[in-house]
């Protein structure tokens, strides 16, 4: 969904990692991650339909108006990558919370030990950005990974859950610096596959966004121990989480 912001503001308020409360009058609001770069023209929101707010989201169509109250929450700590490999790792629809990441990369690499994006999805027809992957790809110091755990019988590449990518990207264990969205169990997994591949749990960042409800920390939803994911985060780093996912040694 792209937004004409009118006079309510400009993209470069939006920081990598941030989300809006987007509202329906008369249905209801829900929290969903920016996906436009701070510097693109117009504002841009991926929904997948997937409840009330969000099938009617879906929905409208050109020049309907809608609610937007933000932004919210705490950006991805892209300063902390500097001079180190940039790690984006997505699955689903964790791609778009992680897209300004790319773009911001994209538009300064020297700022980086290269950059590598690993991108899983269910099947084929459920990539997003399909558009987008060649010029990603073309980029300087990018390279771009991508896998769907079920392939079909046009499907030429990777299959496999996104874990599966990291033996392929030349993942510099000591100079690395991960961005992880996606499902829970992905989340985990790939925190795992990471440890064990001798990356720092420090260097390791995570979005927890899909826990939200009302953005403000005041409904109790996204509570994550100490934490309100809404208001103390989405992103955190692994050791401020450590304690709500399974460890095995991590």
């Amino acid at each position: 969904m792209l937004f004409d912001l009118g006079n309510a503001g400009t993209p470069a308020d939006y920081l990598p990692g941030q989300f809006n409360m987007l509202y329906v009058y008369g249905v209801g609001e829900v929290p969903i991650s920016v996906a436009s770069y701070r510097k693109e023209k117009l504002l841009m929101h991926t929904v997948r339909s997937a409840g009330t707010v969000t099938s009617v989201l879906t929905s409208l169509g050109a020049g309907a108006t809608i609610g937007v109250r933000g932004p919210f929450g705490k950006q991805w700590p892209i300063a902390k990558a500097k001079d180190k490999q940039l790690l984006i790792v997505a699955g689903g629809l964790g791609l778009p919370p992680l897209r300004p990441v790319i773009e911001e990369a994209l538009a300064a690499p020297d700022r980086f030990n290269g950059v590598r994006v690993l991108y899983g999805a269910r099947s084929p027809p459920d990539l997003i950005y399909t558009h987008e992957y060649d010029r990603w790809r073309g980029a300087g110091g990018c390279e771009f990974f991508l896998t769907v755990d079920r392939g079909t019988r046009e499907w030429k590449g990777n299959v496999g859950v996104v874990t599966t990518l990291f033996p392929k990207a030349g993942i510099d264990p000591k100079g690395a610096v991960a961005f992880i969205c996606g499902p829970e169990l992905m989340l985990k997994f790939s925190i795992l596959e990471l440890a064990k591949l001798g990356v720092s749990p420090e260097n390791i960042f995570i979005s927890m966004e899909r826990n939200m409800s009302c953005g403000l920390g005041t409904c109790g939803h996204c509570q994550l121990g100490p934490h309100f994911i809404c208001r103390d985060g989405p992103i955190f780093s692994y050791p401020q989480v450590r304690d709500f996912f399974p460890r095995e040694g991590v």
